[in-house]
Order: C-alpha cells, then structure tokens, then sequence
C-alpha cells in the first residue's frame, strides 16, 4: 500500500533526532553564474526538467536481457504451436516479472534517509560518509539496497532494514581537490528479488561537503624582516601561564581553547563555557596572507595547500596565527579551532586574474605572502609553489 510524503514526514519525527554535524561558521562564496541564452528562463527549465524525470527508473541487468528474449521467443512459439503447455511455462515467466517488480518497489518505499556527513574532509584522504536508513513499512523489509550520491562512483550497499528499524551503512569517499561540494540528489537502488533488474527511485536529500586542502606540506620557516619567526617550541609552551599576557576580557569557548581558562562562575551562569582571554605579545603573532591573482589550476592549488601547510605548522607549535585574503580576515587566535577557521576559508577561495592587488590587514613586513608568482618585497617573506622547501 502506498505511503504518502506526510505520513514519512510525521513518523520520522517521532523517531529520536539526530545531531548533524555543524554548519560551516564562515561565508561561503556563490557559485559562479553559468553561461546561458535565456538565462531568465533557466529556473523555470530545471522545475520542468524535474517535473519530467521519472520517479522510477528500471535497467535490465544481462540475466535480465537473456529472461526477456526468453520469454519473447516462447511468446512467438506459443503463438504459433498453440501448445497449452508453452502457454503455462509462458504465464510463470510472466507472472515472475511482475513478482520480482512488485518486490522491487516495495523495497525503495517507505524508506527514510538520513546522511550525516563529518565536519569536513581532507582532499587526498578517505573519509566517511553515514547513511541512517529507517524502513517506515509495517509488514515488509527493505533488503539488498544501494545508496549513490551523485558525483560519487561507489555506492554505499546496505543488506537489511528490517520493519520499523533503522539501519546504518557508510560509504568510503576520497575528494581529490579540496572545496565546497554541494549533493543534492541520493538515488535509491535495487536489483532485489531476482537481480534481473535495477529499479532507482531519487530522493532529494540537500547539503554541502566541506573538503579542505592537505596540510601535510614539508616547508621551510619562514622569515619576518629579514630574522627568523620567533616560535615557542611545545615542550615550553606546555608551562602554565605560558604565552599568557594581560587579561582581557571573557567569551564563549571555541574549541581548541586551553581548558585551564576556562571561567566556571561564569560559565555557570551561561548556557555555554566562558573561557578568560589575555593579551598576547603581537611577536607571537605570525600573518599568512593568500594572494589569489591568479588564473585557477594545478599551480594555484598547490599555493592553497602550502598557505595550509604553514598555518598548521605555525599552531602545532603553539603559536598565535592570523590568515587574510582579499576579502576575508581570520583574526590571530591558537588551538585547533584556529586551524579549522583558516581551513574553511582556503577551502573556499577562488582565484582570479582580475581579482584586486592586495592589501594586508597589518604591516606588510609581518606577514608571510604565499603567492603563485614571485613575491612582494614588502612582505617579511615570500612562498611559491616554486620556492616553498
């Protein structure tokens, strides 16, 4: 029996409710706008291109094939000999496709999809995608389902998921490039019962996976005017009090924060931690600037990962790192989560041949400039993919 959209919608949210993973805390730049002869028209194209794509669509697999001339060449002898028996052995083939469509489609309704994805994904590197299945059907189970994102060329597989149940499967996925890839469209599939063919049902499922750029980049240290950046090796910086000057003032804990500053009358009064802030001595400060004059390609991502590479260097040992774009500025914090501030953003830019000449947001003399070609004598010091060991 058929199951409809607000009767999913009402049984889902009696289920318990599951924490997604946070939304990304910076701007994310538009898509570029595509080339198009009427481009006033191209959102009434897309609702109409959707209106017309089936809800399912079916494939023969090859022991499909086979079945079907099968059937159509006993359907042409039955025909002609007349024999009662051939008209039998013909209604059983007849009757075991329409079998094996029935259970087919009673495997793609009544199904729930919940995908959770991580808070961002490394480009090179294996990460995990989950997927939370919650068959909605009272009586019937839903076996041998295939999950695919589009864009994505394996599919998650899950065997069972049994009445009233959720089941979980993970899909393995490895992004070459870092940035922000939008999935709009999950398409369910099956070959259940039989494996003589693919029914796909889609199930519009919207979100963003956030790829950053590797940090794993062996560079060299980099040089402020003309001396070496001062840094605080980790064994020294694990002292209490530390790299701590004046206090400041208080605000809410973001992770990476040092536990020890945490204030607990405050934070007792809150509905989130409090953590105390200091002062801190701006030599500590390193500034990575990212110049994205540049026509995008393999160079310009290399420049993104050394940008990347310097700035977790810098935190691993426990110094205060700053970040700036053309029109985006991290202000100088430490920890883990400065690290992922300044990852979510390089994984955003764009590059441009127009873009303005830069300007950045302290001395020039103070700041590291990575940039695809040459460098900037104002700057304290310069990377390339060129000259960055």
């Amino acid at each position: 029996m058929a199951i409809r959209w607000s009767q999913l919608r009402n049984r889902a949210a009696q289920r318990k409710p599951v924490v997604e993973a946070p939304a990304v805390p910076i701007w994310q730049e538009p898509e570029p706008p595509r080339a198009a002869r009427f481009p006033r028209l191209q959102p009434a194209i897309r609702r109409i291109r959707a209106l017309l794509r089936p809800p399912r669509r079916l494939r023969f697999t090859r022991a499909g094939v086979l079945l079907t001339g099968a059937i159509v060449a006993l359907g042409l002898a039955t025909l002609n000999t007349g024999n009662n028996l051939l008209y039998l052995v013909l209604g059983a083939l007849l009757g075991l496709i329409m079998v094996s469509g029935w259970l087919s489609e009673q495997v793609l309704r009544g199904v729930f999809i919940t995908r959770r994805v991580p808070r961002a994904l490394t480009a090179g590197e294996p990460g995990r995608i989950t997927y939370e299945v919650t068959n909605l059907k009272q009586r019937l189970p839903t076996l041998a389902l295939e999950i695919r994102e589009q864009g994505l060329e394996v599919p998650a597989y899950l065997p069972a998921a049994w009445p009233g149940t959720s089941a979980i499967t993970r899909n393995e996925v490895i992004f070459p490039r870092r940035g922000v890839y939008t999935v709009s469209r999950i398409t369910l599939a099956t070959s259940f019962p039989f494996g003589l063919f693919v029914k796909e049902r889609d199930v519009r499922v919207t979100g963003t996976i956030v790829v950053w750029p590797r940090t794993t980049l062996i560079v060299r240290m980099p040089t402020r005017g003309g001396e070496r950046v001062r840094r605080i090796s980790a064994q020294t910086a694990a002292r209490a009090g530390q790299g701590r000057g004046d206090y400041r003032s208080l605000r809410a804990y973001r992770p990476g924060d040092d536990p020890r500053d945490v204030n607990w009358r405050a934070s007792a009064r809150s509905v989130e931690p409090i953590v105390k802030e200091y002062e801190r001595d701006s030599s500590e400060t390193l500034w990575v600037c990212l110049d994205l004059r540049a026509a995008p390609g393999v160079e310009t991502e290399n420049t993104v990962e050394i940008a990347a590479s310097l700035v977790a260097r810098a935190l691993r040992e426990n110094e205060r790192v700053g970040f700036a774009t053309h029109d985006v500025v991290v202000e100088p914090d430490g920890g883990p989560g400065q690290l992922e501030r300044i990852l979510d953003v390089l994984a955003r830019v764009r590059f441009s041949p127009d873009a303005p000449l830069f300007d950045p947001p302290t001395d020039p003399a103070a700041c590291v400039l990575v940039a695809v070609h040459g460098g900037d004598a104002r700057f304290g010091d310069n990377f390339s993919p060129a000259s960055a060991p």
